[in-house]
């Protein structure tokens, strides 16, 4: 378990590198997990009871399976393993994710996925991980929680409340949206460039014809027609020989 390698992730769950298990405990790195919440037909959460040979909370209860993601692997794919490998329950698809808690001391550090799927059971238990599990009723676990908080593990004690009241949505970053969106407002008109140290150039004045009002103009009438006159005929005169 010791030789397992774990991706190591900055404060916005971006990988910045990797080391093994006990130095990211040791060191108190930022790194991932998934917790899957098993409920059954009655509404009913399967809890299991962590192996007193864990290194991390030994004999706790906890989700129904849980686990740290393996460098490289997914959040959805580390569910459906964590899920086989713990309680027997072979997933067809992902379950469905609920919400996501961020890293802080009550996670160990870890960037927690939660999920949630639907089984009755039987399950085929892994006794090298836990030591047993069962169905309980939301408020059985709400009473034992408050008299007993520290029969379950930091972290499912977190999860449990978010599982009651879920966390609202993050909204998306502005840039996002934009990004996203069908159509974005564009400017009117576009600003025209200007090379450095260009001079002004001036404008080249525009010859247009003047205008005239109809009053300045002359009326002109047009000739009376005269009646025509046949021209007077010359006298004979004649030829000389």
């Amino acid at each position: 378990m010791s030789d397992e390698i774990f991706d190591v992730v900055d404060d916005r769950d971006r990988v910045i590198g990797k080391q093994t298990r006990d130095e990211v405990h040791r060191r108190g790195l930022n790194h991932r997990a998934v917790h899957v919440l098993v409920v059954n037909e009655r509404g009913e959460v399967y809890l299991q009871k962590r192996s007193f040979k864990k290194d991390t909370f030994p004999g706790a209860w906890d989700s129904s399976a849980s686990g740290h993601l393996d460098s490289g692997e997914t959040y959805d794919a580390c569910a459906v393993r964590e899920t086989r490998e713990e309680i027997g329950l072979f997933l067809k698809r992902t379950p469905k994710r609920l919400f996501k808690i961020d890293a802080c001391a009550e996670t160990g550090r870890e960037f927690v996925w939660v999920y949630r799927s639907e089984f009755n059971g039987p399950f085929r238990l892994n006794l090298e991980e836990l030591e047993c599990g069962a169905f309980f009723k939301a408020d059985h676990i709400n009473r034992w929680m408050a008299e007993r908080p520290r029969d379950f593990a930091d972290a499912f004690r977190l999860i449990w409340r978010y599982f009651l009241n879920p966390p609202p949505p993050k909204a998306k970053p502005v840039a996002k949206r934009v990004a996203n969106a069908k159509r974005v407002a564009m400017p009117a008109k576009a600003a025209k460039f200007k090379p450095a140290n260009s001079k002004p150039q001036k404008s080249k004045p525009v010859l247009r014809a003047p205008k005239f009002k109809s009053t300045q103009l002359p009326k002109v009438k047009p000739p009376a027609k005269q009646p025509y006159r046949k021209p007077a005929s010359k006298a004979h005169k004649p030829k000389r020989r």
